[in-house]
């Protein structure tokens, strides 16, 4: 479920939504934001909703540690070129499959799996 509509000219031009829906059915709660040439990332642990901001407490904390912090932006950038299971919403709602043209499949969950896989665990310090 998205509330926001994308593609509004002066309202959300500038904004792209696309959703995915695969075998596991849960998602992240990430926001990424380019401040002035700085990217921020947070995580969260609600949706921004009426029922979650107004109704519940919840949290929303940066992410400060650089090599967490990009493997997060890694995950998102799968997760955004996915043509298997991604769909584009648009202002018109249509809910479109991502176009593949002669690009290699992209599954971001099974890609994101992968990926997880092959980082090498942290030690502590």
């Amino acid at each position: 479920m998205c509330s926001l509509i994308p593609g509004i000219p002066g309202l959300s031009h500038n904004i792209k939504v696309i959703s995915v829906l695969d075998r596991f059915l849960e998602h992240s709660r990430v926001y990424v934001f380019h401040n002035g040439g700085d990217t921020d990332v947070y995580i969260s642990s609600a949706d921004w909703m009426t029922r979650n901001i107004d109704h519940r407490v919840e949290v929303g904390v940066p992410i400060y540690d650089l090599r967490i912090k990009q493997q997060i932006l890694d995950i998102m950038q799968i997760q955004l070129k996915d043509n298997v299971k991604g769909r584009h919403l648009d202002a018109n709602q249509t809910n479109s499959y991502v176009k593949r043209g002669n690009r290699r499949n992209i599954r971001s969950q099974q890609q994101t799996y992968e990926y997880l896989a092959k980082l090498q665990p942290v030690k502590d310090t």
